[in-house]
């Protein structure tokens, strides 16, 4: 963790402001937290899901997350307004980075046949998205204990003003696209 924050005020700042020609160190941009979200549409059954939910992200990330609750009743869905759909953390700081590292390093090259991350996913002012189809590519996460393989988004909001600011600054701290 210290590694990757060490990593970004060294390295990273006179690279990034060499290649976009910044005329002050505050225009370079920075990681300003990461958003994990689980979606519990099985939680309209069973409201047990959303406590496995919480277990399972509390171990990954190392911090408690939120409930989710519907804004609107959506028929179709069978949702009422209030109920628990979801679950969702906000990582910043020294929690965001060990995250980061434990993410890069550990988990995705456990996923079968990896290939690097999408190069396209970001939002188009300098944010990426990356879901992940299984909790148990984290080494924390013991099989035997998990009810259900569930998927996450996982969401960096970055202070770069567009989607090349935000993939040189990923990728100096180490995200692996795909070529």
């Amino acid at each position: 963790m210290a590694r990757l924050k060490d990593l970004y005020r060294s390295d990273a700042a006179p690279a990034l402001m060499k290649k976009f020609s910044y005329k002050s160190v505050m225009q370079i941009p920075k990681l300003e937290k990461i958003v994990i979200n689980v979606g519990a549409g099985e939680a309209r059954e069973n409201s047990k899901v959303i406590d496995s939910i919480i277990t399972d992200i509390a171990t990954i990330t190392g911090q408690r997350p939120t409930v989710c609750k519907a804004k609107k009743s959506v028929a179709n869905f069978k949702i009422r307004e209030g109920m628990n759909i979801g679950v969702k953390v906000t990582l910043r700081g020294d929690k965001m980075y060990e995250f980061l590292d434990r993410l890069l390093n550990l988990a995705l090259p456990r996923v079968r046949d990896f290939r690097g991350i999408n190069p396209k996913s970001f939002d188009g002012h300098g944010n990426y998205n990356l879901g992940i189809k299984e909790q148990l590519i984290f080494p924390e996460i013991e099989y035997d204990k998990i009810d259900k393989v569930r998927g996450m988004d996982i969401c960096f909001v970055t202070t770069a003003k567009t989607d090349e600011e935000a993939k040189a600054l990923l990728e100096l701290l180490g995200a692996p696209f795909e070529k």
